[in-house]
């Protein structure tokens, strides 16, 4: 049982859940709690620490996977538990998890795709519900400008609630010139903005299509936005401007998948 806080894989495990470039370096990132401990892929695990008091009280689930874990899994005290948990309320399980790598490429093979593009999203929060929303809305990939918060932050691990494991995703130096490779593929882009000349609900999501949402306080910059075929809106009553960009990306994507079931 690692009692120390001072243990230097606690100290490492400390700096990945605080430090991108740490998990950069590595190519892992952290998960916690049970759902994601059981959804998790063993064959990417590289460690597991679990908390004195939860090794008692896990269900048989987790326990019968961690008796068949390739490695030993770590013991440590609730003291120790606390200080490499990301939450308020540990439930005493942790992973170290290898990151994943996905090609673009591959997105454009899927038939008639759904892709979400995003443009500097800066909340953890907001970032981790737009991939499990996308999840359920049968989204087929997620893209990423440079500038967008790190998926690996404990806080959008977290909000993915599992999605992380399922979606896949890239991050591109070139946004701009990465949307006009969508078009080059007939993807028919849609920019979620004020400006926009349609209700979201008048257009064909049917054939590919990708929507591009903007930073939270700012928008799309205005040479992102004009690559799009189509300014887009959501009608808005009272004194609401825009809504917040996990849900208006909630709604988009809801109706390319409404469209897509009849």
């Amino acid at each position: 049982m690692i009692t120390s806080p001072t243990n230097k894989r606690i100290k490492e495990i400390i700096q990945l859940n605080q430090r991108a470039k740490a998990r950069r370096e590595r190519d892992v990132f952290i998960v916690e709690g049970v759902k994601m401990f059981l959804e998790a892929d063993v064959e990417r695990m590289e460690e597991v620490y679990v908390s004195e008091s939860a090794l008692r009280q896990l269900s048989e689930a987790c326990k019968q996977k961690l008796a068949g874990l390739p490695f030993s899994y770590e013991t440590v005290t609730d003291e120790v538990f606390r200080k490499i948990s990301d939450t308020q309320t540990p439930q005493g399980i942790l992973c170290v998890v290898r990151q994943y790598h996905y090609d673009l490429e591959k997105m454009f093979e899927v038939a008639n795709p759904l892709l979400v593009v995003l443009e500097d999203i800066q909340d953890p929060g907001n970032l981790g519900t737009i991939f499990r929303t996308g999840e359920g809305a049968g989204v087929t990939g997620v893209i990423m400008s440079s500038h967008t918060v790190d998926i690996y932050n404990p806080k959008t691990i977290r909000s993915t609630m599992g999605s992380i494991y399922r979606m896949p995703f890239v991050y591109t130096t070139d946004l701009q010139e990465t949307i006009l490779e969508l078009k080059k593929k007939n993807i028919a882009t849609y920019a979620a903005h004020l400006q926009g000349t349609k209700f979201y609900d008048e257009c064909d999501y049917k054939k590919g299509t990708a929507f591009l949402i903007g930073n939270e306080g700012n928008g799309l910059q205005e040479e992102t936005a004009k690559l799009a075929d189509t300014y887009i809106k959501i009608p808005m009553e009272g004194k609401v401007e825009s809504l917040n960009a996990a849900v208006a990306t909630s709604i988009l994507i809801y109706e390319a998948a409404r469209q897509r079931r009849c």
